[in-house]
């Protein structure tokens, strides 16, 4: 259209029509927003949601007409219950373990007080509802569905449902059929019956099953002879059985079981079933120890358990189960276990133990051999499989496994954590120098620990008071100088130690870092310490030490995870760890019962020592290139004495009646002599450790006298000096020289007098009495 024909449009009034193209492109687009709006009113997704609703309930509906309360009773669900098999990794059979504790009792046989703690614990709704929570049951299915396992909610309906007519299992169908039956239950029959059905099916631990079988084996009583007290325990248990056994529990489970104590008896007075009056009087009881069952005597009992609890956290990981109903899944159910442990080398962990220890502890003529327990772990570093574990002298005598328990100081096993985490952060002392086997620090005792300048009020004495002057780190590490590492942690700053620590193996979960750590004061168990060392051997890649090579049930297989991790600390600060702990074993507090041990054949050894605070706790943690042994010595008091409880930790001083010196027990002592006993026996003699590194004892030059003789265990005749030294080289100077050559010969007198200038530099320190101390 040109100018006049517009000109007279307007003048008519028209419009210019729109090109056609571009009115269809408007309308399509138009009627692509009304498509939209069409296809997604508010009434159709309301009616959708209603439409699903309905099918839903519809669906339910048929379900619960479809789904009959299936046939149950005790001695059915006895009958499901089949014995475990345990095997050795050469496939012969270790142990079998299923023998059923369970004794059905009826309810007025329980006192009403002690029937409502576990109400109170688990279902406070439990005399008013219709059998199921369904909050919490919409909860238990959405995480079964996302695969997040289950979350609890169930009531005790549902648990006594789960436990009398269905299994463990965690799946969507197994959680409907639970509702349902829950609910017809709870219609036909009464509150009574189904708490006597839940109180008699429960699993509660230490192989008891309801709540007399409970009763027997937590408190040597019948059920209606329990107090609230000890009922709200119970209870509490049910929880995490395993985890809340106050004779195995951690310091942390005694804590969660504690207060999961508190919580019931609160709900009590909260529901008017327990005077507050009444409640503030009532004292947390204390369980008994408990009976180990027929046929696990010796080591098999600690084995069992540990695979128990190991197949376990797989089902808790893999299925997403709670400890307790992982725990029902594991005992009793027909379980084909194989372990890793080497028959050969298990046999020959015990005989070490037993000509080492045992064979020498006389209770009647010294009562200090009745509070000696002993524990060890054997890890293969390239694999992580446990090979031979020692948790007491016998499962019958000792039922708490000595190889696991984490309620001892490893002390200064822990000190190679340090070091390790002073490589691996490339840490510099207080003068700016980089730490290394070289580095010199002041070893003076009761030195006071500074951060940039300033004291942080920490000053751990050495053994005996001893100030050693200026020492490399390989120095102070082969004697144990606490002055040393505490200062070396502060520089390399507790967060990073306890971090490192944590990366390697030791649990430090609720750990304060503190310059006190320095000196291992967290709880550490020989499974743990031989992780942490076995990471070390590997070159830093992280170890977890595994039982259990494979366990089957029916048609499941369980697959255990890898043993082996990812690299946690650098090769070269692996290695260089372990270049300085062949130092320990060659020139320092190891020397005695592991270097100049006759049965030694060349092996190459790296360890640590370690001596707790009062001599509570010993230990010798050391490994060659193909395995890796942690040795546990603890004093535990036997029975009750003025003002120690049974089961105290107590100092050793005098076991056995044959230690030299003042008679106390150290890491290198009896730990380093079982260490010993055991390992030159099934180590190989000419296997090297592969070391990327240029530091520490493993790869320098050392000087090592020609000794022919056994140090002398005698008392020095003169305390050495505590005076200041009266020059001093500045914390980052590194040692002028080193040897260049070893002596032909041996000294023919030990000094009168302790020097008084700097010890030698480092690998060059006489033979000293050895007299291990405080912290080796």
């Amino acid at each position: 259209m040109g100018r006049a024909e517009e000109r007279r449009a307007r003048q008519r009034g028209g419009h210019r029509a729109a090109p056609k193209s571009r009115s269809r492109r408007a309308a399509g687009k138009n009627d692509g927003k009304s498509f939209i709006r069409r296809l997604f009113t508010w009434k159709k997704i309301l009616g959708t949601f209603l439409g699903v609703c309905l099918l839903g309930i519809g669906g339910f509906i048929v379900l619960y007409l479809v789904v009959d309360v299936p046939d149950g009773n005790a001695a059915a669900q006895a009958a499901k219950l089949q014995s475990n098999v345990y095997k050795y990794s050469d496939g012969t059979v270790l142990a079998r373990k299923g023998t059923v504790n369970r004794e059905i009792v009826d309810l007025s046989r329980v006192d009403k007080d002690v029937r409502n703690t576990f109400v109170a614990a688990e279902n406070k709704t439990f005399y008013k509802d219709a059998g199921i929570d369904l909050k919490g049951t919409a909860r238990g299915v959405f995480n079964t569905l996302s695969g997040k396992g289950a979350q609890g909610g169930s009531t005790i309906t549902q648990q006594y449902v789960k436990n009398y007519y269905l299994s463990q299992e965690q799946t969507v169908s197994r959680k409907l059929k639970e509702i349902v039956i829950s609910l017809k239950v709870d219609r036909q029959t009464s509150k009574d019956d189904i708490l006597a059905g839940y109180l008699n099916t429960s699993y509660f631990g230490r192989n008891a099953y309801g709540i007399q079988a409970a009763a027997q084996a937590y408190y040597r009583v019948d059920a209606e002879k329990l107090s609230v007290a000890q009922g709200a325990y119970l209870a509490a248990l049910l929880q995490a059985p395993s985890s809340y056994d106050w004779a195995v529990a951690s310091e942390t489970g005694k804590k969660l079981v504690k207060a999961r104590w508190n919580y019931v008896l609160d709900n009590m007075v909260e529901m008017g079933w327990l005077d507050s009056a009444e409640r503030q009087t009532l004292k947390f009881p204390v369980p008994k120890e408990p009976k180990a069952a027929a046929g696990l005597g010796g080591q098999k009992g600690y084995l069992v358990a540990l695979a128990d609890t190991q197949l376990e956290d797989q089902l808790m990981e893999q299925k997403g189960l709670t400890r307790s109903e992982a725990e029902a899944q594991v005992v009793d159910q027909g379980w084909n276990i194989t372990l890793n442990i080497d028959k050969k080398k298990q046999a020959q962990l015990e005989k070490a133990a037993k000509t080492q220890l045992t064979s020498k502890l006389d209770p009647e003529k010294r009562d200090v051999d009745a509070d000696i327990q002993a524990g060890a772990v054997s890890v293969d570093p390239k694999t992580g499989k446990i090979v031979a574990l020692y948790g007491g002298e016998d499962y019958f005598k000792h039922y708490r496994s000595n190889a696991t328990r984490t309620d001892y100081q490893p002390a200064s096993t822990f000190k190679p954590v340090i070091l390790a985490a002073a490589l691996e952060e490339k840490a510099k002392t207080q003068d700016g120098a980089t730490i290394g086997a070289r580095t010199v620090y002041d070893g003076t005792s009761k030195r006071q620990v500074v951060d940039n300048g300033k004291k942080v009020g920490f000053a751990p004495p050495n053994e005996d008071d001893v100030d050693y002057g200026d020492v490399s780190v390989q120095t102070a590490m082969n004697k144990s100088i606490n002055s040393v590492f505490a200062q070396m942690g502060m520089d390399v700053g507790m967060d990073e130690v306890m971090k490192t620590a944590g990366r390697l193996g030791i649990d430090v979960e609720g750990e304060e870092a503190v310059a006190a750590q320095t000196l291992g004061t967290m709880g550490a168990s020989p499974l743990e310490m031989a992780g942490v060392y076995a990471t070390l051997d590997n070159h830093g890649k992280k170890v977890t030490p595994t039982l259990v090579a494979s366990a089957e049930q029916n048609n499941q297989t369980i697959k255990m995870p890898d043993a082996i991790g990812e690299q946690v600390i650098s090769p070269e600060a692996a290695d260089t760890v372990t270049s300085v702990l062949t130092g320990v074993v060659d020139d320092g507090t190891a020397r005695t019962s592991v270097r100049n041990n006759p049965a030694r054949d060349g092996q190459e050894v790296a360890g640590k020592t370690g001596t707790s605070d009062f001599g509570r706790s010993a230990w010798f943690t050391g490994y060659t290139p193909d395995l890796v042994t942690s040795v546990g010595l603890f004093g535990e008091a036997a029975k009750a004495s003025g003002k120690i409880r049974e089961g105290d930790q107590v100092d050793m001083k005098g076991a056995t009646g044959t230690l030299p010196g003042k008679g106390r027990v150290n890491g290198g002592g009896i730990p380093a002599q079982i260490w010993a006993a055991y390992m030159f026996g099934v180590t190989k003699t000419d296997a090297e450790f592969d070391l990327d590194t240029t530091q520490g004892a493993g790869v320098e030059p050392s000087w090592t006298p020609t000794v022919t003789e056994e140090p002398t265990t005698e008392e020095p005749t003169e305390e050495p000096t505590t005076e200041e030294p009266t020059s001093q080289a500045p914390t980052s100077q590194k040692p002028t020289e080193t040897p260049s050559q070893t002596p032909t010969q041996t000294p023919t007198q030990t000094p009168s007098q302790n020097p008084t200038t700097s010890p030698p530099a480092e690998g060059t320190t006489p033979e000293d009495p050895f007299e291990p101390d405080l912290g080796q």
